[in-house]
């Protein structure tokens, strides 16, 4: 690191800028103009002031009012701006905590969580700690969750912002229900935030929130997408909205907001850890969007479907804490470019993850770093038709989930996970897991399959568990004769085409997230109008000639069809008496079936079939990926002919625009031989 990195970081780890001349030399610093020292007065304590529908935390640089016994965030002062959150809102629907759940077997139920009971459990000139309650009990059956719900709100001396988590618990004696999705919303003064940040290369002026109303926007294929006709800013005539085009990985997902301009203050989400998220750390989540609005997601089904959605029975005791998460304020004087807000929340946020866990939550159901364990070892491949000697698991993620199958992870959403990436000689460190037991998982870029480890790993409090080398063998019978694409769960190296011109967003073209871009399903059709796909060994290249989607076609008559892709190869040789393996390894699939032929289309009963698979919905969504599958399919060598080959890849289910898969990788085996 920098000696200037490490400097900013201090600066910024120190104080909070409370006032102007604080504000000044963190602009300074930040420009590098000077190396003016950060010397500020003080920081006022921690205040709570308590009032009959109200409570409110102030410490001098920020105010936060909270509903008394809600908990519903109503108003956040900060550097002169008397409330940040949108004041033309109800209150109930400013910054809030909410979930959607059913019965099991019933309809779903949107819950913006309102606290029955309010109680003070830390309050001193350094810290405060706000708890907003919500218990159930019979009488309250089908009516709301069977969760007790524990809202907490923190606020530190000195600190620009302030953190909220949670505690679910549901008792055994309680029925059953299905928890689809949490999180934590809050919608900002629309007049005031207006430029949007999730990304050094996703930031943009956003559309107001009435541009998606009647007359100023054309609905598309779902709500969620509109095509702007009419919008209060008219340079916005003809692009596309959508909250999905500015999804990001967990992996990504740290710190995300806004910028208002006059004055210069950033509203910023952080979460310094993806302990509590579901899904691993390649699931998709919502960040900021049109509102303005930003979302703290916890659990949700996106970009997975409804096998994410957790399950609890009757009988099934269950707690979990979901966060601290904060949210962070930073300002710049008036002179000084107010996109540097963006730097100095990114600073931020590695301060934030460089301290987690956090020391200071009250709840005993947050733990600290004393009280979890620590994981270490390397991860090495074994594969004899690549080297004799073992390679090693070069950027290779590895975790800890609850126990499970190889690969359960990403389904996984009840419980913990927790995540790092090996270094390049496959070495690994899982720092601050909490104590339970757990696999070991992961996932190789550049190799197929999922690693899990057959040992059983429990973690105690201040265990440190030294694994030493662990072999992942991938999936493999014989040598390659030929692939198509790269193993890494991502259909990102396909060809991705050119949005339809009346079907921009502005912010993605010649961008690296292309693929974001609404209605490319659409484009399959365009660019071969008169028959599918078809790809030949040798002569094709993937990056131009390997649409990124299997997506079925539309009809003249507004009906679907399903496609059927060929892949042609020579074969010099045929062991007929062998069986060759066709590795299919699937980035996304919705609603779908994968039937592989050879050298036959037509025949009645296909080789292999999936049958029907997937609900990720990413073609939608705008993902480059869903849900990671592996199909092994054995092709006897009497299918296979000395000359030309070809495989069908047939996807029949056409009942909608969104029916797929998304390939991540495709390879051919021969006969396994001796090395």
């Amino acid at each position: 690191m920098t000696s200037t990195l490490q400097r900013i970081i201090d600066f910024f780890s120190g104080c909070g800028g409370c006032n102007k001349r604080n504000r000044n030399e963190r602009q300074d610093i930040l420009n590098m103009n000077q190396d003016t020292a950060c010397a500020p007065m003080p920081p006022q304590g921690v205040r709570l002031h308590i009032q009959d529908r109200y409570v409110v935390m102030d410490n001098g640089i920020c105010q936060v009012t909270l509903s008394k016994p809600g908990g519903i965030v109503t108003g956040i002062r900060y550097n002169g701006i008397d409330n940040l959150l949108e004041v033309r809102n109800k209150e109930t629907n400013r910054g809030y905590w909410d979930l959607h759940w059913n019965e099991i077997g019933g309809k779903g139920i949107f819950d913006v969580i309102q606290g029955t009971s309010f109680s003070v459990i830390v309050e001193n000139e350094e810290q405060v700690e706000l708890s907003f309650t919500r218990a159930w009990d019979p009488s309250l059956e089908g009516k709301y969750i069977p969760l007790n719900i524990d809202k907490r709100f923190i606020m530190l001396r000195g600190s620009s912002g302030f953190y909220s988590y949670a505690i679910y618990e549901h008792f055994k004696e309680w029925p059953g229900f299905e928890l689809g999705e949490t999180r934590i919303t809050f919608k900002l003064r629309k007049e005031k935030f207006q430029y949007m940040a999730i990304a050094d290369n996703r930031q943009r002026y956003m559309p107001f929130p009435d541009d998606r109303s009647t007359g100023r926007c054309q609905p598309l294929a779902y709500p969620e997408a509109v095509l702007f006709v009419n919008p209060m800013d008219q340079r916005l005539t003809g692009e596309v909205d959508d909250k999905y085009q500015y999804s990001c990985e967990n992996k990504d997902l740290r710190v995300h907001g806004w910028i208002c301009f006059d004055p210069p203050v950033g509203f910023w989400q952080i979460t310094p850890s993806d302990e509590f998220r579901s899904g691993g750390p390649l699931k998709q989540n919502l960040t900021s969007h049109v509102g303005p609005t930003t979302l703290a997601m916890f659990l949700s089904a996106h970009y997975a479907g409804k096998y994410m959605v957790p399950r609890f029975e009757a009988g099934e005791p269950w707690k979990k804490v979901f966060g601290p998460v904060f949210i962070y304020l930073n300002s710049a004087a008036h002179g000084y470019d107010p996109l540097w807000l963006w730097e100095d929340a990114k600073i931020k946020m590695m301060v934030e993850v460089q301290s987690w866990p956090y020391s200071f939550p009250a709840s005993e159901d947050f733990l600290n770093t004393e009280q979890r364990g620590n994981v270490n070892g390397r991860l090495l491949v074994q594969d004899r038709y690549i080297s004799n000697d073992y390679l090693t698991a070069s950027g290779a993620y590895v975790g800890l989930a609850p126990r499970g199958n190889a690969g359960s992870w990403q389904m996984e959403s009840k419980n913990y996970q927790f995540w790092t990436k090996a270094d390049q000689n496959g070495f690994f460190s899982i720092r601050n897991i909490r104590p339970g037991d757990y696999n070991l998982y992961a996932w190789v870029p550049g190799f197929i399959g999922d690693y899990r480890n057959e040992v059983v790993i429990t973690i105690s409090s201040g265990c440190n568990i030294e694994m030493g080398d662990i072999i992942y063998e991938p999936p493999r019978d014989g040598p390659t004769l030929w692939e198509i694409g790269i193993p890494d769960r991502s259909a990102a190296e396909f060809h991705v085409p050119d949005p339809d011109p009346k079907y921009i967003n502005r912010l993605f073209v010649n961008h690296p997230d292309r693929f974001r871009q609404y209605g490319l399903w659409e484009r399959y059709a365009e660019l071969y109008p008169d028959g599918d796909l078809v790809y030949t060994i040798g002569a094709s290249d993937y990056r131009k000639d390997w649409f990124f989607a299997q997506v079925v076609r539309k009809t003249s008559d507004n009906s679907y069809q399903g496609t059927t892709w060929q892949i042609k190869f020579k074969l010099d040789n045929v062991d007929q008496s062998g069986t060759y393996k066709l590795r299919v390894a699937l980035a996304s699939a919705t609603l779908a079936e994968l039937q592989v032929r050879v050298n036959d289309p037509n025949t009645n009963r296909p080789l292999f079939t999936t049958g029907l698979i997937g609900r990720d919905n990413a073609i939608a969504r705008h993902g480059i990926h869903g849900i990671y599958m592996l199909y092994n399919v054995d092709i006897p060598g009497t299918r296979l002919v000395k000359g030309d080959n070809t495989i069908f890849l047939k996807q029949p289910r056409c009942n909608g625009p969104f029916q797929g898969f998304m390939y991540d990788y495709i390879r051919l085996e021969g006969p396994p031989t001796s090395c």
